[in-house]
C-alpha cells in the first residue's frame, strides 16, 4: 500500500535524554529503516542518515508505544502514502514521494545522507 511514518524515538537516562528519529518505508514483508538526528527541512541540503535493520510493518499504525527494558518511547510524528520515483538497494538510493505535514515533497536517500526536496 505504500505507507510511510516518521517516528521519535526518545531514551531518557538518568543525566541524559537522546532523541533521534525512524523513518521507515512499507515493503511488501517489512519496512526498510533509517535513522537521522534532525528532521530533513525542505530545500534545506542534506541530513546524514543511516540505515537500520528493517522493521515490523505493526510500526506504520503505532501512534505511541513504550518500548520494553527501557528502551524509550516512541512516538509518530508524520506519516502518509508515497509514490516511488526510483529505488536501487545496490546502490543504496531511495527516491520517493511524500505528502506528510513535516515530510511533504521529494525524498532522497543516497548511501548516508538524506534531502527533502521540493516536488515539481
Amino acid at each position: 500500500m505504500n505507507r510511510w511514518v516518521l517516528l521519535e524515538h526518545k531514551i531518557i537516562g538518568s543525566k541524559l535524554i537522546d532523541i533521534h528519529y525512524d523513518f521507515l518505508v512499507e515493503d511488501q514483508l517489512d519496512c526498510f529503516t533509517w535513522q537521522f538526528r534532525e528532521i530533513p527541512s525542505l530545500n534545506k541540503g542534506v541530513v546524514k542518515i543511516v540505515k537500520q535493520p528493517n522493521h515490523r510493518l505493526v510500526w506504520l499504525s503505532r501512534v505511541e508505544y513504550q518500548l520494553s527494558k527501557n528502551r524509550g518511547l516512541v512516538k509518530r510524528i508524520d506519516h502518509g502514502i508515497f509514490s516511488y520515483i526510483s529505488h536501487n538497494q545496490h546502490s543504496q538510493e531511495l527516491k520517493i514521494i511524500l505528502n506528510g505535514n513535516l515530510l511533504n515533497g521529494l525524498f532522497i536517500i543516497d548511501g548516508n545522507v538524506c534531502q527533502l526536496m521540493k516536488n515539481n
